[in-house]
């Protein structure tokens, strides 16, 4: 079966798009770019669902870079709460750090000056370019790779790493138009968040579903490296979750709560020295812990 034309695909996903896009806080026309970098950060291996609450709350506290860098780093983390990898928490207060010192204080469109800011990377950068400003950039989550990997390549998933092929037939299928790839770019990805499924694609509600490539092929099976799944109990993210848990509700926690919160010595003791390591935790005191000032 042959590869579907852009303009096909362009036609048939803006079109999809208009009518089934989400009323999202990051995606109106009053968001600002701020908000939708804060959103970039949040949803990074987060549901949606899970990211409203927090997001709201973030930016009625920190409406702007200036005033999330003018709280101590801790208040972040604090403010996480319980999204899961609270690293990005760190990384979004340095890189709002880094807007106030390099940028006055307003996100920047280049995506270059985007990248050069701590805790941003390549994706990161395209997408705050493209969806706050418009820009032409190539924005490759995993939703946006997966639609891709079936409609053109015929293969059930992508690889586990962006490759240099994926990319190029992504940067094939950009829109010339910087508006209407900014856009192609944010509609591919909510088709992959609500119908191109990873595990159960809705091929009857899609809009390229006569277009695609893996479809035409009867469905081949996902034939590349093993995917590792997301295990939760017992393990170091549980238990670092635990930790983090104990300190966001209070001044300090002792080493008697700690052990208390997880009992088992020798993993609580290696996360504990993560967490301090990380940057997430400081000893105030022998014993003693906090979230940093």
């Amino acid at each position: 079966m042959d590869a579907p034309s852009p303009s096909a695909l362009h036609d048939a996903v803006l079109d999809w798009y208009d009518d089934h896009a989400r009323d999202l806080p990051w995606r109106g026309v009053s968001a600002t770019p701020w908000s939708v970098m804060v959103s970039e950060f949040m949803l990074q291996q987060t549901p949606v669902a899970r990211v409203l609450p927090v997001h709201a709350a973030w930016l009625e506290r920190w409406p702007t870079p200036a005033a999330l860098a003018g709280d101590p780093t801790g208040e972040a983390v604090r403010m996480w709460g319980r999204l899961g990898y609270p690293r990005r928490a760190l990384r979004l207060h340095a890189a709002a750090t880094g807007i106030v010192e390099r940028h006055g204080g307003e996100v920047p469109a280049s995506y270059d000056d985007l990248l050069a800011l701590p805790g941003i990377g390549d994706y990161t950068a395209a997408a705050i370019a493209s969806f706050a400003f418009g820009r032409r950039h190539v924005v490759l989550d995993t939703n946006v790779r997966r639609v891709l990997t079936r409609a053109i390549s015929g293969r059930e998933l992508p690889a586990p790493a962006v490759t240099r092929a994926e990319r190029d037939v992504a940067t094939t299928l950009l829109p010339d138009d910087p508006a209407t790839a900014a856009t192609w770019a944010v509609a591919t990805m909510e088709l992959g968040a609500l119908v191109c499924t990873a595990r159960q694609p809705s091929c009857d509600a899609c809009p390229i579903a006569a277009d695609c490539t893996w479809r035409g092929a009867g469905f081949p099976a996902y034939d590349g490296p093993p995917r590792r799944g997301q295990a939760w109990a017992g393990t170091d993210r549980q238990c670092r979750g635990r930790i983090l848990a104990l300190a966001r509700e209070a001044d300090s926690v002792s080493a008697a709560q700690l052990e208390g919160a997880w009992p088992e010595d020798e993993q609580r003791e290696r996360c504990l020295a993560g967490l301090v390591a990380d940057g997430l935790l400081t000893q105030i005191t022998p014993g003693r812990w906090a979230l940093p000032g």
